[in-house]
């Protein structure tokens, strides 16, 4: 099953995340600097773990850092362009101006909550790739789970924190939307805490993850139903939605068996339905559908 994982692994950094870059504001050097790196960082995967798949890696990882430092650039830009009181000589009062760099519109609070966790996320993907292609157990973790990590915060983390903002962005600003756009990042990241805090806490955040990929899965639905979709466009949305239900519930079941000691599907059957389905059925359709839209970057 190692070699349909670095497939997926391998669209994850060539396909969705410079796909995703499109629909980020980011700055124009970026997209280059990733493709310099994704390369040697697909390549490590289908090199023998050791020194060379492992420098490979550490490109990779480099380029995730370069997406990452973009996450803290841009609170600081957000936060410069917040509106700021201004009185002086002859003044009736406050007036306000915005920094000379604010963006032309702000997104609500949430948006930028799942922008920035899909900022983020594949550096955590990459230290877990690096740590795997050198063949060392960070933290003790094995081998199998490093590398199931780093499709984790590629998928979760990056896609479905993008597709969550984008998604949450078109469906307008309300608690279903919010929800979804907090409920995203919230369980993605609470999932890598349950690797540390054990399976139940796991199970916390595969709950947390998958009420906020459901209600992004109806949002997206309302937002077909209202139409404005070409006919592409619509099934691709539609087949992320539906793929999102199953896949979801394929993840939840095995969190609850992992937890609770029930029957459950194993790692390498859960790479083949929830991952491969994931992957092709959700991160590329539903980023294909936002491209297709052409819209102001997030």
């Amino acid at each position: 099953m190692r070699p349909l994982l670095d497939a997926v692994l391998t669209i994850g950094m060539l396909v969705v995340v410079p796909a995703g870059l499109r629909l980020l504001r980011v700055p124009p050097w970026l997209p280059p600097v990733w493709w310099a790196g994704a390369l040697p960082g697909a390549a490590s995967l289908w090199l023998e773990r050791g020194p060379l798949a492992a420098a490979a890696a550490s490109v990779y990882a480099l380029a995730t850092v370069c997406l990452a430092v973009q996450a803290p650039i841009r609170l600081r830009t957000r936060h410069a362009s917040l509106p700021v009181p201004v009185s002086g000589p002859g003044s009736a009062g406050p007036s306000r101006s915005p920094a000379p760099h604010a963006p032309a519109r702000r997104l609500p609070a949430p948006v930028e909550v799942a922008v920035l966790t899909a900022m983020v996320t594949p550096a955590v993907g990459a230290v877990a790739l690096v740590a795997e292609r050198a063949g060392h157990p960070l933290w003790g973790f094995s081998l199998k789970i490093l590398a199931l990590t780093v499709a984790h915060f590629h998928f979760a983390g990056f896609a479905a924190a993008l597709v969550a903002g984008l998604t949450c962005r078109a469906a307008g600003d309300g608690p279903l939307s919010r929800a979804a756009a907090l409920s995203v990042p919230g369980g993605t990241l609470l999932v890598l805490g349950g690797y540390f805090a054990g399976d139940w806490a796991e199970l916390a955040g595969a709950a947390v993850l998958t009420t906020g990929m459901w209600l992004v899965s109806l949002l997206t639905m309302a937002e077909v139903r209202r139409g404005g979709h070409d006919r592409l466009n619509a099934v691709l949305l539609t087949v992320a939605s539906a793929v999102l239900v199953i896949s979801m519930l394929l993840a939840m079941s095995w969190a609850l068996g992992q937890a609770a000691g029930l029957p459950h599907p194993p790692l390498n059957w859960m790479i083949a339905t929830h991952g491969l389905a994931n992957a092709l059925g959700f991160a590329l359709c539903a980023i294909a559908a936002r491209l297709r839209l052409r819209p102001e970057p997030l």
